[in-house]
This record gives structure tokens, sequence and C-alpha cells, in this order.
């Protein structure tokens, strides 16, 4: 008789051999299944075992009982084991280590205007990775069942999906496995009376308030009556797509050789992604996705197409919000995700003579050294002691023009055109002004008419970018 469980551990690699597992134990009869085949199950494949349980505050008195009864289940049955080896020696294996927390998930949810079932999600695997590092354990067990991920597979398709929704949940998502997506729950509930062995039943899940109660409760018997095995169908359709969602998204993967890494954001030429057909620059934007958010990809389609989109976008200087907080910007040829932009020159600040002073993202620094014809350039520039003797730092103002070195004169705006700095950047460039003239602009340089001359004393100023974003420039 084959064993889902251990057979989706080997057939993924779930359990690496001298690891340590932490499985997640909320007391119902899937996590306490789950937990009991992994004590039993430690000395075959090699790992050690820890366990932990949140409690969410939501059902007051039942919600402490749960905790009792996790501990009392982890204190009896996932015990220490003595194992007499045929030489006579004696191999112990220790109890399971139990770790509790807990937290007001209903005045979370309230404080942030979010969801109670969004809100317990959130803090459950908070907790669950503060137990893991304290555990030591490298990954966390939960026990969604065959029974959850085809109801899953379905809510999906009805709200509306693409292939990777309708893959259903994945065995393995970063640092959480899921050891039991091909054991059903009456397999479950087999096991466990077979043994004797206790669970709690948590009432709210009998009340078909939720969508996934009333389709469990409700839909599910009512398919499998009319399509005897469907659970079995739905399992096997879910790792086909899954198949086939992992050769697009492996595909995908090759058009971010490009990628860029820079502090606080990511950069990748737009034509890497523009070029591909949407099945594969969709999955490449998710990719970048998950990259911005240590691996959680989650969003929707119509983010996917817009991020999609703004590659092939015609605007130089485009952008889209995305989940998260992220940006996506165009920056001509590029397409840069950042978090936030570098703030603004509301008001101008007085450059100090010498000195450094922060302004618009940059540090701004000034020394009076001989200049002796070294080349000017947009980060690196000298200017005449004698015509700059009261210089300020601004944002750009319309009308704003500069003449730079050998070059003809034109607007701030102009040059910055010219130079594709990207219009959301613009206003973060620091101008060195005296009085109303503009003597330099930071990423531009110098205007001709503020040059010293050779052999004498002028102010040497280096503009350097302190803020992620202007790293791109």
């Amino acid at each position: 008789m084959t064993d889902p469980m251990a057979e989706l551990i080997r057939d993924f690699r779930l359990i690496p051999p001298g690891s340590t597992v932490l499985c997640a134990v909320s007391g119902g009869a899937d996590s306490i299944y789950l937990l009991h085949r992994l004590w039993r199950m430690r000395r075959e494949l090699g790992f050690t075992l820890a366990a932990a349980h949140y409690d969410h505050r939501l059902r007051g008195e039942e919600s402490a009982r749960d905790l009792e009864f996790v501990r009392e289940f982890v204190s009896l049955c996932c015990s220490r084991e003595r194992t007499l080896r045929p030489d006579g020696s004696v191999e112990v294996l220790p109890p399971v280590e139990l770790f509790t927390g807990s937290g007001d998930v209903h005045a979370r949810a309230e404080e942030t205007g979010r969801g109670l079932e969004e809100t317990a999600r959130e803090m459950r695997y908070a907790f669950l990775r503060r137990a893991a590092r304290k555990a030591g354990a490298q990954v966390i067990a939960v026990a969604h069942t065959a029974n959850d991920n085809g109801e899953t597979l379905l809510l999906h398709l009805a709200r509306g999906t693409g292939l990777q929704g309708l893959c259903g949940m994945a065995p393995k998502n970063g640092d959480v496995i899921r050891p039991l997506l091909t054991t059903t729950r009456g397999e479950i509930e087999d096991y466990l009376r077979f043994r004797g062995l206790p669970w709690r039943e948590d009432p709210s899940n009998r009340e078909d308030v939720y969508a996934r109660n009333r389709l469990r409760h409700r839909v599910m018997p009512e398919l499998e009556a009319l399509y005897p095995g469907l659970l079995s169908r739905l399992t096997d359709t879910a790792w086909r797509l899954r198949a086939d969602e992992d050769y697009l998204t492996a595909q995908a993967q090759g058009a971010l050789e490009g990628l860029r890494e820079e502090p606080g954001g990511l950069s990748l030429p737009a034509e890497d992604l523009a070029r591909l057909p949407q099945p594969l620059a969709v999955r490449a934007a998710r990719a970048l996705l998950a990259r911005m958010n240590q691996g959680d990809d989650r969003c929707t389609a119509a983010h996917l197409e817009a991020l999609a989109g703004l590659c092939r976008s015609g605007d130089p200087s485009a952008q889209i919000s995305l989940p998260g907080g992220l940006v996506a910007r165009r920056a001509y040829g590029r397409l840069l995700l950042t978090r936030q932009l570098p703030p603004a020159l509301e008001q101008p600040v007085p450059l100090p003579l010498p000195g450094a002073v922060q302004a618009g993202g940059w540090t701004i620094r000034c020394t009076l050294e001989p200049y002796r014809g070294e080349t000017q350039r947009p980060r690196d520039f000298w200017l005449s002691r004698k015509s700059v003797c009261t210089p300020s730092l601004r944002a750009r103002r319309t009308g704003d023009r500069l003449k730079l070195p050998g070059r003809p004169g034109k607007t701030v705006k102009k040059w910055c055109v010219e130079n594709k700095i990207p219009a959301w950047l613009r206003s973060c460039l620091p101008v060195v002004a005296q009085g109303e003239a503009v003597a330099a602009v930071a990423d531009l340089g110098p205007d001709q008419a503020f040059l010293p001359r050779p052999g004498e004393l002028a102010w040497h100023i280096r503009c350097v970018p302190e803020h992620p974003a202007l790293t791109f420039l």
C-alpha cells in the first residue's frame, strides 16, 4: 500500500537529511496527523523535529483549551524514544520541543483595516518563522491536505485565475513545506482513529460563513456524488498543470540574465522582458516581484500585465505602483524596481563653503582647492570662487538654463532628456544656484560662465548619491 505523505516528501525532497523541521500544530486532525507521522519518520529520514502552536485569541476559552491539548499531546505522544539496536546499544531520539505564542489578531486587524483571515495568517507565519529560528529549523511543515488543495483550485477557478492559480498549493514554497497535499482528510481521520489519537474540532469549521466552508460542505459532496474520485483527479490535474507552469517559469527566467541588483532595488533592460511572448513576459514579471519581496510573488494578473506593458511602453519615464509598496519605473531603456523615491528639495538650503550638506538624496561636498585644468565631470566639478560667493542648493525650476562647457545653452529639462534622466528623478537633482543663476546641476555638471581659470583656487564640488534610487543614474 502506498504512503502518499512519504512519497511526496521523497519526490520533492521536502526534508533534507540532517535538517530540523518545525511542525505547525493547531490541534486539529490534520496537524495532529502531520506531527505524529513526522515524529515516527525521524529515524528513517534522519531529521530533528520541533513543534509550534499559535493562539490567535479569537475563540476565548476554546483557544486556551487548544493550547493545553497541544501541550499534553506533544508531551505524551511525541516524547523521548529509546530503541535497542541489534548490537545491544541504545539509540535515543529526543522528545519534540514545543514553541508557543499568541497575538491579538482582532485588534491588529482593526488597527490595520485588513481582514481577520489575512491578519491571522500574517501573524501566525511571523511567529512560526521566529520559532523556526529559535529551533534552528530549516523548514516549516504545515498541514494542508489534498482536500484543501482541491478546494483552493476550485476557488481560484471560480474567482478567475491563470495557470498558476490552477496549480493549487505548492509542496514547497520558500521555507514552508506541505507534506500532506496528496493525503485526504478521510485517510487522516482513519489513521487517527485506528491508533486512538485524539484531536480538537474548531467549531468555526462547521459554520458556512466563509466561502471555503460552503464549498467544502455543500459543493464538494455534490461534485463527488456526481463524479466519484473527483478529489484524486483534481490532485492529478494540479500536478500536471504545475509541471507546465514550472517549465514556462524556467523559460522566463532566461530573460533575467541582464538583471542588476542595486542598493534598494533591481534594474533590467526593458527590452529583455518586452520581447518575450506574453505568457513568458508575465512570468518574468512575477519572478522580478519575488526577487524584490524575498520570494513572495503574490499579486494579481493585472499587476503582472501592467509590468509587462510598462516594458513595452514608449514613454521613457512611465511608472506603475505594485503590491508591497513597490514602484516600477522606466528610465529610458531600463526597467527599475524600487520602494521609494529620494526626497525632493522643497526649500533652498545654503551650500557651505567649504563643507558638506545632504539634499535630495545626495551629499554635496565642497572644498577649496587649486584648479589645474582637471576635466569637469557631472558629479565632480570646479566652480570659480570669484563667481560663486553665496551658493544655495534648490530643486530645478521651470525655465532653468544651463550651458555645459563647449556645448550650446539649453534648458535643464532638455539636458535631462538628452542625458536620459527620467522625469521622476529630475526633481531630486540639486541645482547649485548663485542668486537666480544656475551655476551647476548634480549629474549634469557646471555652467561654463562659472568655470575657474587654471591655477586659481576654486570650489571643488563632489556630488555623491546616497539614496538607492539614485544609483540607477
